[in-house]
């Protein structure tokens, strides 16, 4: 199975929050050929990092992503219409819409702790859940 880290899973990380320890196990137990983040939450984390003045995080965050062969996937122009349709189906905003619409593209399952995806026909998985799943 191949999951989409939505942006809040690796903020968790990045900012030492409560789940950061779960989220610190997880990529190290799995592959990380099954691991996608999108273009748009890698660019999300630039911007919430540099407005805290963690430049040095975010790069080192980049570094390891690409080390460690994490997939950098995104939506086209041309397939921006579907974000629009999938954001009024299930009244997500745009960025969860935008992750939703790359799990329908690429079959993938999301790895967040938004809520918003519990009410959509893919829904969500947290890091533990799926550790948990392993064992």
């Amino acid at each position: 199975m191949k999951y989409l880290l939505d942006t809040n899973i690796l903020l968790e990380l990045l900012l030492a929050q409560n789940r950061a320890e779960e989220v610190k196990v997880f990529p190290q137990t799995m592959p990380p050929d099954e691991l996608c983040l999108s273009e748009f939450s890698l660019y999300s984390l630039g911007i919430i990092l540099f407005k805290r003045q963690h430049h040095r995080e975010f790069l080192e965050m980049t570094k390891d992503l690409q080390d460690n062969g994490i997939q950098l996937i995104r939506v086209t122009a041309n397939e921006l219409p579907s974000v629009a349709s999938i954001a009024q189906q299930f009244s997500l905003d745009f960025d969860d819409a935008y992750q939703y619409a790359l799990a329908e593209k690429y079959d993938l399952t999301i790895l967040s702790f938004d809520h918003d995806f519990n009410h959509t026909k893919r829904g969500r998985t947290t890091p533990i859940e799926v550790l948990n799943n392993l064992s």
